[in-house]
């Protein structure tokens, strides 16, 4: 009796063994998965930091253009502008001398209009004065 329930132990004991073995193989396949799982996921991490830098910088690089061509672009605008204000005063000025030599147009054709009148007159007095001295003796 002894024999057998020792036998039957020890069949127990080799089959509770091997199912330990099993159980420990398993947990041995899904601790490997999880470890490769873990490198792939670690793998991916490093891959997406390295992109992030690469995005940071890139979009670093593309700031500093738009604020250098901002620059550029607000320099040229204050020179436009510089050189507008000049232009306007030029302007100004073109249109003063054109209103005085108007002006002086003005008037020398109202001195020449005079001129003509009082030349005509002349020319009516000499006549008259002709008229009158081939009259008398």
């Amino acid at each position: 009796l002894i024999s057998s329930a020792t036998k039957s132990l020890r069949m127990e004991a080799e089959i509770l063994e091997k199912k330990l073995q099993d159980a420990q193989m398993k947990l041995a396949e899904k601790d490997g998965g999880k470890e490769k799982e873990i490198q792939g996921l670690k793998r991916l991490i490093s891959e997406l930091e390295f992109q992030l830098t690469m995005e940071k910088s890139n979009n670093e690089s593309f700031l500093d253009k738009l604020r250098k061509e901002i620059k550029h672009k607000a320099d040229e605008l204050e020179k436009l502008t510089q050189e507008k204000t000049q232009l306007i005063h030029s302007l100004s000025q073109v249109q003063e001398e054109n209103s005085l030599l108007q002006d002086t147009v003005r008037r020398e054709c109202e001195e020449r209009f005079e001129l003509t009148a009082a030349l005509g007159r002349a020319r009516e007095q000499v006549l008259e004065l002709r008229r009158l001295s081939g009259t008398l003796p």
